[in-house]
């Protein structure tokens, strides 16, 4: 059954207030997260919601798995420790031999995304293969990474791609008020440097917010809030993991 999309985050009865607190771990990265993994999620779109202060705060709201642990990768066999967890269901139908079989040796249902994320030796115990990774492994107050893919924009000028000042409006200034200029370097070296700002493609590439904190956890309906905005439009994959960096 397809996610909802920005639209029916208005309708989620996400509460009008939020039991937000800052962890009380000593390292900002983590909060009081009893793991360290990186979950496949869904992004639903943006709404917003109150603080206990009655602040109104724009917050993004993901679905947050369940991630089914697909296979463990070990050290002895593979050279690092990491899940390859399932998220969301595939008609089976859809789904070629050699997946099927990989997904029935791990006692699972057919899972639309597949990933890696790597841990550490403790967190590798904790998950068997089948089981089930739910949004509980984050705490509200804790930082974390958003990863996804940007909305593309097409082809862009380099006022909107590159956020170029604009020539001015008057004083001679016809149709160059958008453009860039000049692109040549005169007669030495006499050619285009690498690098140089100019019209092309916007968008759709891979970006990360850093450092987002986790507004709201809802493991009854697997749902994370997270503050501000993620790359992505809505129903886009993401991945969260906790913060890699303080700052």
């Amino acid at each position: 059954m397809p996610s909802p999309g920005i639209r029916d985050t208005r309708r989620l009865d996400i509460g009008a207030t939020s039991s937000y607190a800052p962890a009380p771990s000593t390292d900002s990265r983590l909060g009081d997260a009893t793991v360290a993994i990186e979950l496949l999620c869904r992004k639903l779109g943006m709404t917003r919601v109150y603080s206990d202060t009655g602040e109104a705060v724009p917050v993004t709201v993901l679905e947050a798995g369940p991630n089914t642990v697909l296979q463990k990768k070990t050290s002895e066999r593979d050279g690092y420790t990491a899940f390859q967890v399932g998220f969301g269901d595939r008609s089976r139908k859809n789904v070629g031999k050699p997946m099927l079989g990989h997904f029935e040796k791990a006692k699972a249902a057919p899972k639309r995304f597949v990933g890696e994320c790597r841990v550490s030796e403790e967190d590798l115990a904790r998950y068997e293969v089948g089981q089930d990774i739910k949004v509980d492994v984050f705490q509200p107050g804790q930082r974390v990474d958003v990863i996804g893919t940007s909305r593309g924009r097409g082809t862009s000028g380099v006022v909107k791609r590159h956020h170029f000042k604009v020539h001015r409006s008057s004083h001679g200034t016809h149709e160059s008020t958008r453009h860039g200029g000049s692109i040549g370097a005169g007669g030495f070296p006499g050619k285009v440097i690498k690098g140089l700002g100019m019209f092309g493609r916007h968008g759709n590439a891979k970006a990360t917010t850093r450092n987002v904190r986790v507004f709201r956890v809802d493991p009854a309906r697997n749902l994370l809030l997270v503050h501000g905005s993620v790359p992505g439009h809505p129903n886009a994959l993401v991945r969260v993991r906790p913060a890699k960096s303080s700052r």
